[in-house]
């Protein structure tokens, strides 16, 4: 997408379009119960298991979010107002509008009280109890809540962001022992998450040493490929042995999330030239459309799944079902552009540049 500065990372959007398609083929392939694809199933093609798991999607946007930042506000100076102001266009008007249609749904449905429903979303700024996956808007928001300390820090020395992962880890070691879980806070909140948006930065202040490395990303790729089949094949996010799990990998899992994927990006952004036509363009635009198919697949995924199953053909089968959450993403592609267009477009027009050159900027130390 093209920011308020008038820059446009096309790399960037091609690993959007991927994190939410990775998402969409979690939803597709496993429902809320594992249906049509039993959750304890393990792709013997190794890397699938990160559509397997798709839920890592999310770990994917949050480094990008990281990396974004990091690039967009190199050796330039901070409007935080502004750019508190821009974000908030950039998201609250389609989530909004989802919040509605999740609310009309509920009481069309009677699935309970109305308040059943208002309560989580009025947490949800503080809680990721919003609707349609907007609890990671909610983590989002915390983010950019720490920026401007995270950015100061980032500026000081390469190595306090890495003594921020540290105690990171140290305060979910500490959850850990307190509760004998820490799935929930490294999965769903800013306590976990920190990690990714943190490598993310880190990643774009290292972006020279990936650089045209490709035997390099290619070993992260398989090695990261390789983890998450062992996750996967060991229970995965719901079935080791239970959700929420008392392993003690969910400590960890934030920071092995963000370092694999900070370090992708690094490369593939740094390492390639893409045009802007073909299938670069084509997913590219999958990329900027990729809020709004993130947001919106939720109303319909479970079910179109379960129709093709149910009146096209089995889809039980992983490798059928992945194949047909590729079908369905592009299928949401219409979609996503008409949201884009009437709903978040016309709001984004309404941005303005939050940032400006900083004279005399020292290099980043470390």
């Amino acid at each position: 997408m093209q920011s308020s500065s008038g820059d446009h990372f096309i790399a960037l959007d091609h690993i959007r379009a991927l994190a939410a398609f990775l998402v969409c083929a979690w939803h597709f392939l496993h429902g809320r119960s594992g249906f049509p694809v039993q959750f304890n199933f393990g792709p013997a093609v190794f890397p699938l298991s990160l559509f397997d798991e798709g839920h890592t999607g999310v770990a994917l946007f949050m480094c990008l979010s990281g990396y974004l930042f990091a690039k967009l506000l190199n050796g330039k100076a901070l409007h935080y107002g502004r750019f508190i102001w821009n974000r908030a266009l950039r998201l609250l008007p389609l989530l909004l509008v989802v919040i509605v249609l999740a609310g009309a749904k509920h009481v069309w449905s009677q699935s309970g009280p109305i308040s059943e429903f208002l309560t989580p979303v009025a947490l949800g700024f503080v809680h990721p109890t919003l609707p349609n996956g907007g609890w990671s808007i909610t983590v989002e928001f915390h983010f950019y809540l720490v920026l401007p300390i995270l950015l100061w820090l980032m500026y000081q020395s390469r190595w306090t962001l890495v003594a921020l992962i540290a105690l990171s880890t140290a305060i979910r070691i500490i959850l850990y022992a307190r509760y004998g879980e820490v799935q929930f806070y490294s999965y769903w909140t800013i306590a976990g998450r920190i990690d990714q948006f943190v490598l993310g930065m880190l990643a774009f202040n290292l972006r020279s040493f990936f650089s045209f490395r490709h035997a390099l990303a290619m070993s992260i790729i398989a090695a990261f490929g390789a983890f998450y089949w062992f996750f996967d094949v060991s229970g995965g996010f719901y079935n080791m042995p239970t959700y929420p799990s008392p392993a003690a990998l969910w400590i960890f899992m934030p920071t092995i999330e963000g370092a694999a994927y900070g370090s992708i990006i690094a490369w593939y952004d740094s390492s390639f030239f893409f045009k802007k036509t073909g299938l670069s363009r084509f997913v590219s635009q999958l990329g900027a459309y990729s809020y709004s198919i993130y947001l919106l697949h939720f109303f319909i995924v479970f079910r179109v799944s379960g129709l093709i199953h149910e009146y096209v053909m089995d889809i039980s089968n992983f490798y059928i079902a992945l194949l047909w959450s590729l079908a369905f993403y592009i299928f949401m592609m219409p979609i996503g552009y008409l949201s884009f267009r009437f709903v978040e477009a016309p709001f984004l027009r309404l941005r303005t540049p939050y940032t400006k050159p900083i004279k005399d900027a020292k290099p980043i130390k470390g």
